[in-house]
Parts: C-alpha cells; sequence; structure tokens
C-alpha cells in the first residue's frame, strides 16, 4: 500500500508541477513579447511608455505601459507571482520525494564521488543557495549594468557548475542538479527582486511620492533572465527521460550547446515582438546546436563506455546475456531482490533470452551508449561490460537483424 501512495503522490506533485510551470511561462513569455510590442502614440499620456492593440478570443484589448507606475494607484491590481512559487515548491517536492528519497540510486554514484545519503543532500541544497547567491552578486555588481557581458559571464557560470556537479553527483542526478539550480534562480528572481521592488513602487505610490526608476529597471533585467533561461530548464526537465542527454561522456558539454540554443530561439522571438528585423540565422544556429548535441552524445557513456562509432569487439549473446543478468536482472525481474524496488522499473523484464532481446534498443540505449542503467552504478558495471553490450545491441536493436541474434 506504502509503494501505491508514494506512486500517487509522485504523479499527483508532477501534475501540478506541469501545471503551475505552464502558467508561469505563458505569463513570462506573453509579458516579454507585449514589452517588445509597445509602440509610443502621440495621444498617450506623460510617464507612459507604449501601447499595444491585442485581439483574443473575440475581443479587443488596449495595452498600456507606464515607465515607472501611474500617477495614483488602481482600485485593482493584478500581481503575478504565484504561478512561479507554486513551479518551484511542487518542483523541489519532488525533487526531495524522488532524487533525495532515493540518492542511493538517482543522485549518488560511487564510481563518481563516494558519498552518503545524507552528504549528498546537504551538497545539493548547498548548491542551491550557493548558486543564487554568486549569480545575485554578479547581477548587484558593476558587470551588472553591460547586459552582453552579465549574460557572458553568466553562461561560464553555469557551464563551470555543470561540469562541477558531473563530478559529484550521478550523470542524472547532475543534470537534474543543474534544472534545479536555474528554476531555483529563476524563482528567487522574483520572490526577491522583482515583486519587492514592485511592492515598492506600490508602497511609494501610495504615501504619494515617485517610485524611484532603478527598481523597475532592475526587476526588467531579472525578468529577462528568466525569459532567456526558461527554454534551458525545459529541455533539462524532459530530458531527464532521455539518457544520451545526461549520461554520455560529453553531458555538460550538451548542457552548454541548450543553454545557447534556448537564447538563440528566445532571442528570435523577443526580436520578432520588437518590430525590429527577424533574426532567421537564430533557426540555422538552434539546428546546429542540436545537431552538435546529437553528435556529443554518441561519444560515449559518461563512465567511459564506447562510443556509437567505435569498431565494436566480437561477442556473443551469451556474453552480453550474462552482463544484463548480472548488472540488471536484480531488478528488472518478476520479483526484484533490490531494497525498494517493488516491481520491475517500467515493467521491463530481462530474466530470458526473449525479454533480452526484445528490449534490445532499450538496452543499448540506457546502460550501453549511456550509463543512465544500472541507476548510480549500483550494481558497478564497467566499461568493458558496457561495451559487450553496445557490440551485441549494434545489431539485435536493428530489426533486420534481430532474428538472427538469438540463442
Amino acid at each position: 500500500m506504502e509503494f501505491i501512495f508514494w506512486e500517487w503522490v509522485n504523479l499527483a506533485a508532477r501534475w501540478l508541477h506541469i501545471v503551475a510551470a505552464v502558467a508561469w511561462i505563458g505569463s513570462s513569455f506573453y509579458f516579454m513579447a507585449l514589452d517588445a510590442s509597445l509602440r509610443q502614440r502621440p495621444h498617450l499620456p506623460q510617464g507612459v511608455q507604449g501601447e499595444a492593440w491585442q485581439v483574443h478570443g473575440g475581443g479587443f484589448y488596449n495595452m498600456v505601459k507606464y515607465l515607472v507606475a501611474p500617477g495614483q494607484m488602481p482600485a485593482d491590481l493584478t500581481w503575478f507571482k504565484w504561478e512561479a512559487y507554486t513551479t518551484w515548491l511542487s518542483g523541489f517536492f519532488l525533487l526531495v520525494v524522488l532524487y533525495y528519497r532515493g540518492a542511493d540510486l538517482l543522485l549518488i554514484d560511487q564510481s563518481v564521488m563516494a558519498l552518503s545519503q545524507g552528504q549528498a543532500i546537504g551538497l545539493s541544497v548547498g548548491l542551491l543557495a550557493a548558486g543564487w547567491i554568486v549569480y545575485d552578486l554578479l547581477c548587484r555588481s558593476p558587470l551588472g549594468r553591460h547586459n552582453g557581458a552579465l549574460a557572458g559571464v553568466g553562461f561560464v557560470f553555469l557551464v563551470a557548475a555543470c561540469w562541477g556537479t558531473t563530478h559529484v553527483f550521478s550523470p542524472r542526478g547532475a543534470m537534474l542538479q543543474m534544472g534545479a539550480l536555474i528554476g531555483t534562480m529563476m524563482v528567487a528572481n522574483v520572490f526577491l527582486l522583482i515583486i519587492p521592488n514592485q511592492r515598492k513602487a506600490v508602497a511609494t505610490l501610495l504615501a504619494g511620492g515617485t517610485p524611484d526608476p532603478s527598481l523597475g529597471k532592475a526587476a526588467k533585467q531579472r525578468s529577462m533572465h528568466n525569459n532567456y533561461l526558461t527554454l534551458p530548464v525545459v529541455f533539462l526537465m524532459a530530458g531527464n527521460h532521455y539518457p544520451l542527454t545526461y549520461a554520455t561522456r560529453y553531458n555538460w558539454v550538451i548542457f552548454a550547446v541548450v543553454l545557447v540554443v534556448g537564447a538563440v530561439i528566445r532571442h528570435f522571438f523577443n526580436t520578432k515582438h520588437a518590430g525590429k528585423p527577424v533574426p532567421w540565422w537564430a533557426w540555422g544556429v538552434a539546428a546546429a546546436g542540436v545537431l552538435l548535441a546529437a553528435w556529443l552524445s554518441a561519444q560515449g557513456s559518461a563512465d567511459g563506455g564506447p562510443a556509437a562509432s567505435a569498431t565494436p569487439p566480437a561477442v556473443t549473446f551469451a556474453q552480453a546475456q550474462e552482463v544484463v543478468m548480472n548488472r540488471c536482472g536484480m531488478c528488472h525481474t518478476a520479483a526484484p531482490v533490490w531494497d525498494g524496488i517493488n516491481a520491475p522499473p517500467h515493467g521491463v523484464i530481462l530474466d530470458n533470452p526473449g525479454d533480452i532481446l526484445r528490449h534490445a534498443a532499450d538496452i543499448r540505449r540506457q546502460a550501453a551508449l549511456s550509463s543512465a542503467m544500472p541507476p548510480g552504478n549500483v550494481t558497478l558495471i564497467t566499461p568493458a561490460e558496457r561495451a559487450i553490450l553496445a557490440a551485441w545491441s549494434a545489431s539485435a536493436a536493428d530489426p533486420h537483424m534481430a532474428s538472427a541474434t538469438l540463442p
């Protein structure tokens, strides 16, 4: 019954996380597009930056933005914040339920760094806090007055942080940690700077004063950062289900490529919405980035397994079966013997030749070309054994040759 309970807790939390994230991303993208589309008109009153006319759902809307704030506070004011807070809270809950609760399988890889569960959790939480502090200090430093230079240094900081986490956590845990770090930076921007600055402006207006323009400028900068980081963090969350994105040799370089791809895509839309010359080249850069990431993912597993293009050694099905039974069989069987595993993960059973052959493509993806399985390398599979699986699965995963590989 406990197993069923945690399954539903997991599902409910994921559902909430996705719904909240859709609301947050949608409002973020909308307001960035709105801000870029504002146009100055002769009839607009003093203090108004511009207006935009929009149509949706059969209605026409006239959107007006003030440079600092209106001269008088309106009776009703909508705040956009709970989408961000709910996304982070539900995401952190999932991090606790899945990765902290199951740290020995998902967060820790003893071949990367020998950590206890408490040490791994402490490092994870500490890195989330430290990452936000470093980023915030960079924004508040003189560098923060130059958006281009700040973006460059921020890129180097995130890539360096990713490289570091791959030397601390399991490959899957490292990429999840980076997604959590970027998400934490984004929600902290909302909670610690954007909303407080807006509250200060409102309080000043209510007191009959004129808000400090620097408050809005700083909030706009952080909002722009969130806009450019959204696509990479979504990729990291989705990529968590695709081993070739996180459990391969150059996973940290793939992370760097994803940052660039996400940024140029957002640059395309932000520029287009602003009515400037459309940078169609951005799609060429994005396509090249995806191809580069795909090529990098084929260069071998994170723990030294063979590249997809490597000349495979001559192996027999019996050799591959022995590796599968020794390194995968304790979980992928009808009655798993690994503590805490109550059913074969994802319903995959690998305790007989027919099932092993049927899942050849999965074995190749999860345990030959990447180090996603076994999770945290808890069964200590070696690069040589991954090479055996890669050599066998290269033909067994091909449906045209599969029938010839059965013993």
